[in-house]
């Protein structure tokens, strides 16, 4: 076999990997779009708090301790222990769950029947929000992120290459585990999303809240129960990215990098996330692969957003969403 088809399949391998942990951002965003009709522009930053969450709780951080001693004079840090990895998810998710309950007492609560865009508006200063409080809590440095994920090039074939039909391809183990993982979860998203009383319930509001709630469907129920699915979904993102990448500012801008898989899958769609962030993940490898070198290179870059303009003008709801018909 040619060695460019060898690395072709290599660079279409890793496209899907990557486009796996992409879908699995974009489910967070289509979780809530479907259930409130708001477009979470804050999914991005919440991955962030998650992960600098749970780096400080692993770490026995102290939380707020820089604002503690500014304002006492103290020089408390840390509380002297550390925690369990499996522990400090466990306690990350708690926090997911009561942020969950606060965003919607405090916030969507109110704005109840408002435009899109002032719903928009108020997940984007939610976001500006909870990065700001993320860096009190825990520090605005760069944090490293190690829950046991294996890392590294994967060794299991003569110590270098990960082995397909008897060809050699190189693979980091954090991609593999990751995919395994992101697969798992959005299988069981789906599962819940078509098989439970709370999905089908989920997917009642997500088509007509009047109607919804003259069954009994609680609104505030359904709500609370949404943001935290998306805040778990978060919180599994936040570990990938974070133990890939380290845990930093720049993680909410993986958010950025979930729209092109929402334009092409379709807002209302988990199928059409799963997908989206496949073709997304696999075309934008497989076009650096062959036309970067022809255009300087950097194309990953720019490649998600020409694909979604393309799609916004021919084919606006995307490959699954539903096409809307306004009537005036």
């Amino acid at each position: 076999m040619p060695d460019q088809l060898i690395f072709a399949m290599e660079v279409f391998l890793n496209g899907l990997m990557a486009g796996v942990l992409y879908a699995l951002v974009a489910l967070g965003f289509v979780l809530i779009y479907k259930a409130s009709g708001i477009f979470n522009y804050a999914q991005g930053v919440m991955a962030l708090f998650a992960a600098m969450t749970l780096v400080g709780i692993m770490n026995g951080q102290v939380p707020f301790a820089h604002l503690i001693n500014a304002t006492f004079g103290t020089h408390i840090h840390k509380f002297g222990w550390n925690v369990p990895a499996f522990v400090a998810i466990i306690l990350t998710m708690g926090v997911m769950v009561l942020l969950a309950w606060a965003v919607q007492r405090f916030v969507m609560r109110h704005l109840v029947g408002q435009e899109p865009i002032t719903l928009f508006m108020a997940t984007i200063g939610l976001a500006y929000f909870l990065e700001g409080v993320a860096d009190l809590m825990w520090g605005s440095e760069i944090k490293t992120l190690d829950v046991g994920l294996p890392q590294g090039i994967n060794l299991w074939i003569d110590e270098t290459t990960f082995n397909i039909f008897g060809y050699g391809f190189f693979i980091d183990n954090l991609d593999i585990v990751a995919t395994v993982i992101a697969a798992l979860l959005v299988t069981a998203l789906v599962a819940f999303s078509q098989y439970t009383k709370q999905g089908r319930a989920m997917r009642a509001v997500a088509d007509d809240h009047q109607a919804a709630l003259s069954v009994g469907i609680s609104l505030n129920f359904i709500w609370i129960m949404v943001w935290s699915v998306a805040g778990f979904v978060a919180l599994v993102a936040g570990i990938m990215w974070g133990t890939k990448s380290g845990v930093q500012f720049s993680l909410s801008l993986i958010a950025l990098k979930a729209l092109p898989v929402l334009m092409l899958g379709g807002f209302t769609s988990i199928p059409g996330a799963i997908v989206g962030g496949l073709i997304i993940g696999v075309g934008e490898k497989l076009f650096e692969f062959a036309i970067g070198p022809l255009v300087g290179g950097a194309t990953e870059n720019w490649f998600a957003y020409v694909l979604a303009l393309i799609f916004l003008v021919f084919r606006p709801q995307g490959l699954f969403g539903e096409k809307i018909i306004e009537r005036v």
